[in-house]
């Protein structure tokens, strides 16, 4: 192979390139050192903490695919066990609305593909829930929106379900998200959309759509998402634990 001449192009371009490079280095060690596993904490240990902060993936009735994304969970959690001063349960554990253990889990996640429904109890089980500082965070991967937002209506009938500004601290928590929710997966190429229910000044419970950051959170090579995708997820995720945990 022909040895490469860097003096064959001009200088501004090869400074170009190598600032090209530098930065996707750098994207790459932000993400490796964001998911890296400490040798200093000692993972089973926490896992059997009764006081770690426990996430729970809802298991919702209505026919849609709560279970999508099994890898997305536990590098979550891994990743906000490392990267933060919480001290989370590392392990994913799975719940309904109606479990008798529901109020032990402070945040919820729901996620999948089309219908999302719940029956009247389960509504106002919901309700009890979020009205008690509970937080309940739904990743659209697609066609949820539709469904979903019927179902807002019903959990806080008196409430308006509004569109999250920028400037809420949701999306400053813990990284600044200046243009808010980021652009992870494609859909129907529209812009990311953040709803939310506002209870006593807080979001209790935070719809996304066109964003699917539960796509950045799993394996790469479920998506094949880059290093920068995959970064700006992650660090959503922890601004939405860290949001619903602490303010």
């Amino acid at each position: 192979m022909k040895k490469f001449n860097s003096k064959a192009i001009p200088i501004f371009v090869a400074l170009i390139v190598m600032m090209f490079a530098s930065n996707v280095l750098a994207q790459r060690n932000q993400l490796n050192d964001l998911l890296r596993q400490s040798s200093q904490l000692n993972i089973q240990a926490e896992k059997k903490n009764p006081s770690s902060l426990k996430i729970a993936r809802l298991h919702y009735s209505g026919g849609g695919d709560w279970y999508w994304g099994r890898s997305a969970i536990p590098n979550m959690l891994k990743c906000a066990y490392d990267n933060s001063d919480l001290r989370i349960d590392t392990i994913e554990h799975e719940i309904t609305i109606n479990d008798p253990e529901l109020f032990k889990y402070p945040f919820l996640f729901a996620t999948g593909h089309g219908l999302i429904s719940f029956e009247a109890d389960e509504i106002e089980r919901l309700r009890l829930y979020l009205s008690n500082g509970g937080f309940l965070f739904v990743n659209d991967s697609y066609g949820m929106e539709k469904t979903f937002l019927k179902e807002m209506a019903k959990i806080f009938p008196e409430r308006e379900i509004v569109e999250l500004p920028f400037t809420h601290p949701l999306y400053h928590s813990f990284y600044d998200f200046p243009y808010g929710p980021p652009k992870i997966h494609e859909h129907d190429n529209n812009p990311p959309r953040g709803y939310a229910i506002i209870v006593n000044s807080k979001a209790v419970v935070y719809f996304l759509v066109e964003s699917d950051i539960g796509d950045g959170w799993e394996d790469t090579v479920v998506h094949n998402d880059s290093d920068e995708k995959r970064l700006e997820s992650f660090q959503m995720g922890l601004n939405l634990i860290t949001y619903a945990l602490l303010y």
